[in-house]
């Protein structure tokens, strides 16, 4: 592997110091889905993690590197929601403060799940941007330590465990598909993946109402973009991180784009097929394939990485009411 990924070495003590907190979750084989996608499908499913996704991994891992005396002052995060959580899960567990400044169009099932956590909970602004801008004055008042959503190497080597489980449970895959955002997990799990077999390919699905990765490997540099609206609310980061852009730039095999209506087509064929309820974000690889943007051969072994669950009951009702599903 390029120098450019996380170290095996660092992946490898996230993984020591996550031991017991959060879960291992399992690697499913997803024979129903195989006609639809071409492939044989397996899926890792993160929405089962206690708080739904991905995100506790990264936030609880980065907390356990922090000294006393940062604890003590308390942690502070921008997040849609599932960094939220995994910021208020950790900071529970290693009794700290958390503050999360969300979105003011954050799903509500997020906010409500932060706060039932202990978090106290400021929304501001709909960019990452206005997030931010206000987190910068609240550590400048109170002194909180930044808990960022994607651009910390602590961060992404805690959600690049990931990866490591994906290969321990299954070594022979031949592709690891992984929903992107900010690109703290998929900079992470592709580190793992690359720096242990160079061969499988992995790639990263985002929705073209925020194509922010599609644009600034154009331009070969980190460039913002304008947000859409989208059901893909766990990927509206409008720009890459510097460090998470070099690492996607360097490692990762390809970079795809998936419209709204491939996203709700494979929320509910997750749904309906495997009986995982999972929202529109963790979704974006399967309608990768089922929209034909992701070419795959029947007997490559896939792995699609199902970053999250925490979706709004009425956005999962609008899905699944949503047209007619093509199951057949």
């Amino acid at each position: 592997m390029k120098e450019t990924g996380i170290p095996l070495d660092q992946l490898e003590k996230a993984r020591e110091r996550l031991k017991n907190r959060g879960k291992i979750t399992p690697l499913l084989r997803g024979e129903t889905l195989d006609h639809r996608v071409g492939a044989q499908v397996y899926v890792k499913p993160e929405n089962l993690q206690v708080t739904g996704s991905f995100k506790i991994r990264g936030a609880t891992n980065k907390m356990l590197t922090l000294g006393k005396e940062a604890l003590e002052k308390g942690v502070i995060a921008a997040s849609s929601g599932n960094h939220a959580l995994g910021v208020s899960y950790a900071a529970k567990m290693l009794n700290t403060k958390a503050v999360i400044v969300m979105p003011t169009n954050a799903p509500k099932i997020k906010r409500e799940k932060a706060k039932a956590l202990g978090a106290e909970v400021i929304l501001h602004g709909t960019t990452s941007r206005e997030r931010y801008d206000k987190v910068e004055e609240l550590i400048r008042a109170h002194g909180y330590t930044l808990i960022h959503s994607y651009a910390d190497e602590d961060l992404m080597a805690g959600q690049g465990t990931v990866g490591l489980e994906i290969l321990e449970a299954l070594p022979e895959v031949d592709r690891v598909v992984v929903p992107l955002g900010g690109g703290g997990l998929l900079s992470g799990v592709v580190s793992a993946i690359k720096g242990t077999n160079p061969n499988i390919q992995v790639v990263g699905v985002e929705t073209e109402a925020v194509p922010r990765y599609t644009v600034s490997l154009e331009n070969r540099r980190p460039t913002t973009v304008e947000i859409q609206d989208t059901f893909a609310d766990g990927l509206r980061v409008v720009e890459p991180g510097k460090r998470n852009f070099e690492i996607i730039q360097a490692l990762v095999d390809q970079v795809i784009t998936v419209g709204e209506s491939d996203l709700r087509q494979a929320t509910k064929a997750l749904y309906m097929e495997t009986k995982l309820v999972v929202e529109p974000s963790a979704a974006v690889g399967i309608a990768a394939a089922l929209g034909g943007k992701l070419q795959l051969k029947k007997k490559e072994k896939v792995c699609f990485l199902l970053s999250g669950g925490n979706v709004d009951e009425e956005t999962m009702i609008e899905i699944l009411k949503g047209g007619s599903y093509e199951g057949n």
